[in-house]
């Protein structure tokens, strides 16, 4: 299994409800520079992937960038505790062959980052528009999760 946890771009400060905020102009051309990166990365093959996102204006925004068909889950809205995205993309039970990406929000998704690096409920900072990337694989009848990579918008 294939999880990818994608933090919103930069999104404006002020907006009439935390859900309304809009993504900057720096936000947009961050959420495509990404887009961009990933979609190299796993060579435009998107059926293989399910993309999910935040109800949050930001996060539909910056999954707007992948230009691909995506879900909207309430359940994933900011301030959404760990349990909630781990269940929504079947970690870890799901089949070897299901990749996930998520856009979500901070400071769940350093949490879920965290718990799947160690196995604990410790935080790691998932900066604006970065993209986290996990894969799990069966060794002696035990799952193991791998960090397979970590971009942010800068280094692409």
């Amino acid at each position: 299994m294939e999880l990818v946890l994608w933090r919103h771009a930069e999104a404006e400060d002020d907006a009439a409800t935390d859900h309304l905020r809009n993504l900057t102009p720096k936000g947009r051309k961050q959420a495509k520079k990404m887009a961009d990166w990933f979609a190299s990365q796993i060579g435009r093959q998107w059926g293989d992937w399910k993309l999910i996102a935040s109800p949050a204006n930001r996060a539909q925004q910056t999954a707007e960038a992948l230009g691909q068909p995506f879900a909207t889950l309430l359940q994933i809205a900011p301030d959404a505790p760990v349990s909630a995205i781990l269940t929504a993309v079947n970690w870890p039970g799901g089949h070897s062959d299901v990749k996930v990406l998520v856009v979500g929000h901070q400071p769940t998704l350093g949490m879920v980052a965290a718990q799947l690096i160690d196995g604990g409920g410790g935080y790691v900072s998932v900066k604006k528009g970065a993209m986290w990337w996990f894969e799990t694989r069966e060794r002696d009848g035990t799952i193991k999760t791998t960090l397979k990579a970590m971009v942010t918008p800068d280094s692409v």
